[in-house]
């Protein structure tokens, strides 16, 4: 990502500074730290005043830290805290926005009984992640190595499928491909559950073996170049019965309805509702327990929700995920989930692996 890019982010919250009447911001959580300084090491603190911005780190990231950000960098062996505090004394601020839900309770209580006279901290709750929604070319571009990367190894992995194999062996297999492709990491831990296990939306990998006569749900995510990809299909071993194959279908019609309601100005809550709406005609509606999506990008999980009580509109720009699901104790789970990006009209459903449901016989 272009060094530009993060300067304009930084310019951006100095933009909101004074509108909030803040002096400065302070961030440590990862994500954010990343978002606006470029810096990956796991210990940072970035300190934004409209005069400078100042990276805090350790001797491990010194020469790390100077590849990745244009903010002065600043190292010390001990505690952040004290250097932090050191800064904020010389540079005289008053009122510095940080992060309640972000910020761990040590740090900021270290830091708020050691501020200077008249200095405070103020929360700015959710900014950050406000700005993370909507993402820029270059994000929407690592989104998409992401979700091909993903796709390719789940690709390389089913055609290996057969009974007998088990859960963890094909969970293992699936982040295998994905890291041989390119991949960072697993942008979360691989589900690979089967038969009524398959009921369980976060169900991890076991032991178990699959076996015939049985859906598999497979969902699974990769980061690569930062951002995430998130993506579940679903696997059959032996022929499907008329069960299986009318509540695939009520799935996978639920999922491309919420899909089509993708578009600039909808609010969350419809996208939602479209798929419920798809599921009640099949009398299927109360077992989908979870929210029809989410947004993406360097967190698997962030703003916005596509959920029943969601209300924010999207916007061309956010990457969100589209996942309904039935999920009955006594039959198994079914989830079809797309990786979709909004567009200026409409949107693009970024995952091009094919929805139909994968028999293996």
């Amino acid at each position: 990502m272009i060094a530009n890019e993060f300067e304009a982010r930084r310019q951006t919250v100095v933009n909101g500074l004074a509108e909030r009447k803040l002096d400065a911001l302070l961030v440590s959580f990862s994500p954010n730290l990343r978002y606006l300084s470029g810096f990956t090491g796991s210990n940072g603190s970035l300190l934004v005043t409209p005069q400078k911005c100042i990276l805090f780190t350790d001797p491990r990231y010194q020469i790390q830290a100077a590849q990745e950000t244009s903010c002065q960098v600043r190292i010390t062996k001990g505690p952040l805290t004290a250097v932090v505090l050191a800064a904020i004394q010389r540079l005289r601020l008053k009122r510095i926005g940080y992060e309640p839900a972000r910020m761990t309770c040590d740090f900021y209580e270290s830091l708020k009984s050691r501020l200077p006279m008249r200095a405070a901290l103020e929360s700015t709750a959710g900014w950050i992640e406000e700005l993370r929604m909507v993402k820029s070319a270059d994000e929407a571009a690592r989104i998409r190595r992401s979700v091909d990367t993903n796709s390719q190894a789940f690709e390389q992995t089913v055609t290996h499928v057969r009974e007998g194999m088990k859960e963890q062996d094909l969970a293992a297999e699936l982040e295998y491909r994905m890291r041989r492709l390119g991949a960072e990491k697993p942008s979360f831990e691989t589900i690979v559950a089967g038969g009524v296990r398959s009921a369980l939306p976060h169900a991890q990998p076991t032991a178990a073996p699959l076996k015939s006569g049985e859906l598999v749900v497979v969902d699974m995510g990769t980061v690569q170049d930062g951002y995430c990809s998130d993506m579940t299909r679903m696997l059959f071993l032996g022929r499907p019965g008329n069960r299986v194959k009318r509540t695939y279908r009520a799935v996978l019609e639920a999922q491309l309805a919420a899909i089509d309601a993708v578009r600039p100005g909808v609010t969350t809550v419809s996208v939602d509702r479209a798929a419920r709406d798809v599921l009640k005609g099949y009398g299927l509606d109360g077992a989908f327990v979870h929210s029809t999506g989410h947004g993406l990008g360097l967190e698997i999980h962030e703003p916005p929700r596509i959920g029943q009580r969601d209300k924010r509109r999207l916007e061309a720009g956010m990457a969100i995920t589209i996942e309904p699901g039935v999920y009955l104790e006594d039959f198994g789970g079914i989830r079809i989930e797309d990786t979709v990006l909004v567009k200026e009209k409409g949107c693009e459903v970024l995952t091009q692996t094919s929805k139909e449901l994968r028999v293996i016989e």
